[in-house]
């Protein structure tokens, strides 16, 4: 933390307002960013946040308010005259050209040239290859970014941001999707970069973060502007009240869910392995065994790159060509080759990625609530409008998804509500098994409790759910029993009492024989 007593404003956005369609996104929001300090940006998912950092770095223009830059008036017209003047942004969700190089990402239309006026491919291979070991990341600056998992993309966003040398540099959810380890690597540079009097503006919904890195908070509910101070000045449960206008009851990180009595057997899968797209003979999943309960949260922890994501891809049919393995649903011996086979087995999954798998962005909240399940809304072969809305202001209200109308684009919502929206397209198709990667990636805390509480609900009507996270509390707190994945093998498995955080990490950390 800075000794700082009265640090100098670098960046101030005074009396900002921005509506959208339907949505009042900020009202007469005040924010001040501080050089050499870390300036916490926290609220609930649709408090205004992202917006805030949208005008802040070009995105779009406010409706009302100004934006002073070491004391002057700017106006920034697109983002590309936010990052000439010195701010850049990693955003939650990627901004990464996925058919490109991981170097030529990081330097997308600020290539270094030869002096034949050609890219210099040596030279920016290079420079990227120094950002990527500064951040202690191992990827080869030519491979494709397509090829590189959401953790790894993170990163290279990180990379990609520090190129410009800028003076702030606002960080939206940056370790939503990276390990433990490369975490402490990003507070390590932020540290760093706060001594050489850099300014981040760090988002996020991990408050025990703030702990380790804050100096300044912000917080910020339904668009309006709660409270501003030094990090020191708060506790967890103070913050918490001003995000969510109440104190909750329940410590997300350490409270157990309500134990329930499971049933029978209802889903297993025996040796399941995953080979690589054009490495055969190398596996992202490898013989890999469990059980799945009626009733039943089995989590699945591990690391980055442990094979969590490709074992769940894998039990739905999206790996068909890639996997072998048997798995039985109800003691019987079912073969799973597409989604739509799992989903008329009653396997449902809602992935990690939701606007790249999750969703049809551009599709409204009842197309794509009813896009799994179109079959309950049809009358004579024919789908009835009326029978469809039925349907999904049902889920609307049973997952208190907060959305305009049923005809909004998916696209406007908060990251919380698409991915309540994922949760209620699969609801609707009356899973047995219901499979969930990531589910609270990017969620606010107080819409992690709604989570979590819908989880118990739906575990308590005898749904088994399978849940794949690399957040060890959420793991701990939800699952009746864990099984750990490290490099693409299940190294250990726990009951709920067997269950403690050196055992797990252990297990994630160091590979030892399948068990």
């Amino acid at each position: 933390m800075s000794t700082v007593d009265t640090p100098r404003t670098i960046l101030e956005a005074q009396a900002m307002s921005k509506s959208f369609p339907g949505v009042q996104a900020l009202d007469n929001v005040d924010f001040r960013i501080y050089e050499g300090q870390l300036n916490a940006l926290v609220g609930e998912n649709g408090a205004g946040k992202t917006t805030l950092m949208n005008i802040l770095s070009g995105v779009f223009p406010p409706d009302s308010g100004r934006i002073l830059l070491r004391g002057n008036e700017v106006v920034f017209n697109r983002p590309k005259e936010a990052q000439e003047a010195g701010i850049s942004v990693i955003f939650q969700e990627l901004n990464l050209l996925p058919n490109l190089s991981v170097a030529e990402n990081i330097f997308l239309g600020r290539e270094p040239l030869t002096r034949l006026g050609l890219i210099d491919y040596a030279q920016m291979e290079e420079r990227s290859r120094s950002l990527l070991e500064r951040l202690k990341c191992p990827v080869n600056p030519r491979s494709l970014v397509s090829n590189l998992r959401i953790g790894q993309q993170q990163v290279v966003e990180i990379a990609k941001a520090l190129s410009f040398d800028s003076r702030v540099i606002i960080m939206d959810e940056p370790t939503s999707a990276i390990t433990e380890s490369e975490t402490s690597v990003l507070f390590d540079l932020i540290d760093s970069l706060k001594s050489e009097g850099v300014a981040i503006v760090y988002i996020t919904h991990k408050l025990e973060e703030l702990e380790r890195i804050g100096d300044w908070l912000t917080v910020l509910r339904d668009g309006c502007w709660v409270g501003s101070g030094r990090q020191t000045d708060y506790d967890r449960d103070s913050i918490v009240r001003m995000m969510v206008g109440r104190k909750m009851n329940q410590d997300l990180s350490t409270e157990s869910r309500r134990r329930i009595t499971v049933g029978e057997e209802l889903f297993k899968a025996e040796n399941i392995s995953v080979e690589q797209v054009n490495r055969p003979g190398h596996y992202l999943v490898k013989k890999v065994s469990f059980s799945v309960d009626r009733g039943e949260v089995l989590g699945i922890f591990g690391l980055m790159g442990a094979g969590r994501t490709a074992l769940l891809e894998a039990l739905f049919g999206l790996r068909n060509e890639f996997s072998r393995g048997n798995t039985f649903l109800e003691g019987r011996r079912v073969n799973i080759n597409s989604p739509g086979e799992a989903i008329r087995a009653g396997i449902a999954f809602a992935p990690e990625d939701r606007k790249e798998e999750g969703l049809v962005l551009k599709m409204t909240v009842a197309e794509n609530t009813s896009l799994a399940s179109l079959k309950e809304s049809e009358r004579f072969f024919v789908l009835d409008s009326s029978l469809e809305r039925d349907q999904v202001q049902g889920f609307i209200d049973r997952l208190r998804i907060k959305t305009p109308s049923l005809s909004t684009p998916v696209l406007n919502l908060s990251g919380g509500n698409q991915q309540k929206v994922i949760l209620a397209k699969w609801l609707a198709t009356s899973p047995k098994l219901l499979m969930l990667d990531e589910p609270t990636r990017g969620i606010d805390i107080g819409a992690k409790q709604e989570i979590y509480s819908l989880i118990e609900e739906l575990t308590g009507a005898g749904l088994a759910v399978l849940m794949a996270s690399s957040e060890l509390p959420e793991i701990m707190r939800l699952s009746d029993r864990i099984i750990v994945m490290a490099e693409g093998r299940k190294t250990a498995e726990f009951s709920r009492e067997e269950a403690d955080t050196e055992s797990i990490m252990k297990a994630a950390l160091h590979f030892r024989a399948a068990v």
